[in-house]
């Protein structure tokens, strides 16, 4: 019996031995791995004034102009509250076996912020992108920060809003290729098609997908022991409409913009700073929009410029951080005036009143331990309403509203 079962294992490693598909090898261990990573946070929020705002007063952009009841009170001008969870975070970023040399990794993130306000608390994508290394060469693909988003540098607040309204802020669904010119310096092309916001501020993409031509974004990166710099410019063309009058138009709305930015830190400080200049930067959660001019069938169009600066210092203690903040923001409106009112769209513009001007101030305290933080902040936002004129700029009867924002925000990493 023994002797028929030796003939049998010899009869089947014959068989795999001459099998004409070997068997895969198994994967080792080191071949792919999943790391998960997030935080849990709530705020509450006290606002002294009603404004711009997104999922019931989370993110506060500038305050509302003045509107006059029936008595000549400003309904505008009353507080508000908030307790809100809905920033909450998880991610997971994954590596995997090199691919044509390059080391290979992803990067999936969501919360639940939603992308309208009817949905505040469904999921919503932030991050989905794979990345290819070739230790000089790298080149991502799928949806991230916007190029002008730059995250070693941006605002330290407490505040949701990282800034919004002063710097860029969003993804984009993109590829990005970047180059190593040294040990210290980089350069790096992209382009994108614009994801989470619209030319007239709606959740709308159709002006991005209707231009054919991507945006188109370059910067130099100089990054060293204690500073980072960089500076980019950007070109970007979007077609608002395809058929205008009952004729079919191919009218884009063309804009550059240009950004600086740069950090510094060290054992005990950290300086941040970062300005923008550009049009029609509505995309990037930001002042401004177009004009159109309308002569019978043909529509045309001219972005509104804007310019946007902000500071950001704050201690870079291990347990205990304070920090403050201060940010402008000028609409400056287009070189070419609308030929109507009707005709001037965008972030802060309407055909009947504009905002001139935005700043706003804040100082916050982050306490630390292990894992756990909490930051209250005191925020003042103080925003220059007046009178549209048709180079969607204010131009008279202005009025100066300021809202005041106390927060504390407790966040637990993972």
């Amino acid at each position: 019996m023994k002797k028929r079962y030796l003939i049998l294992l010899a009869a089947i490693a014959s068989f795999k031995g001459y099998s004409q598909t070997p068997a895969a090898p198994a994967p080792t261990a080191n071949d792919y791995s999943v790391s998960w990573y997030g935080f849990l946070r709530s705020d509450y929020i006290f606002d002294s004034r009603k404004s711009a705002m997104a999922r019931e007063d989370q993110l506060n952009l500038y305050p509302n102009d003045v509107l006059r009841d029936a008595n000549g009170k400003d309904a505008n001008a009353v507080g508000q509250s908030n307790f809100l969870a809905v920033t909450s975070r998880f991610g997971a970023k994954v590596k995997g076996p090199d691919v044509w040399g390059a080391k290979m990794s992803g990067t999936l993130e969501g919360d639940f912020y939603a992308t309208v306000e009817a949905n505040i608390g469904s999921l919503r994508l932030r991050h989905a992108f794979i990345t290819m290394d070739w230790k000089k060469t790298s080149l991502t693909m799928g949806q991230t920060w916007y190029p002008t988003f730059i995250p070693e540098v941006y605002p330290g607040v407490a505040n949701f809003n990282t800034g919004i309204l002063f710097n860029p802020f969003g993804w984009a669904t993109q590829v990005k290729l970047k180059q190593a010119l040294s040990k210290d310096v980089s350069l790096s092309l992209t382009a994108y098609k614009e994801r989470e916001f619209s030319v007239a501020g709606t959740t709308s993409n159709a002006a991005t997908i209707n231009s054919t031509l991507p945006t188109l974004n370059a910067q130099l990166q100089y990054k060293g022991k204690n500073v980072f710099l960089g500076a980019g410019v950007e070109y970007k063309s979007v077609q608002p409409n395809t058929i205008f009058s009952n004729v079919v138009t191919t009218e884009t709305l063309n804009s550059t913009s240009i950004f600086g930015y740069g950090k510094y830190a060290d054992d005990d400080i950290i300086i941040k700073a970062y300005g923008i200049s550009g049009g029609n930067m509505n995309n990037l959660v930001m002042l401004g929009g177009y004009t159109a001019v309308t002569s019978g069938t043909t529509q045309t169009f001219n972005p509104t410029k804007t310019n946007a600066f902000w500071i950001d210092i704050a201690s870079n203690g291990k347990s205990v951080a304070p920090g403050i903040f201060f940010g402008s923001t000028q609409n400056s409106g287009a070189d070419t005036a609308a030929s109507s009112l009707a005709n001037i769209a965008g972030r802060g513009l309407s055909s009947t009143r504009s905002i001139d001007n935005v700043w706003r101030l804040s100082g916050r305290i982050d306490f630390k331990k292990n894992k756990f933080r909490v930051s209250p902040e005191l925020e003042l936002t103080s925003a220059k309403w007046g009178d549209t004129n048709l180079f969607g700029k204010a131009s008279g009867n202005y009025e100066t509203v300021t809202n005041f924002r106390t927060m504390i925000s407790c966040v637990y990493t993972f």
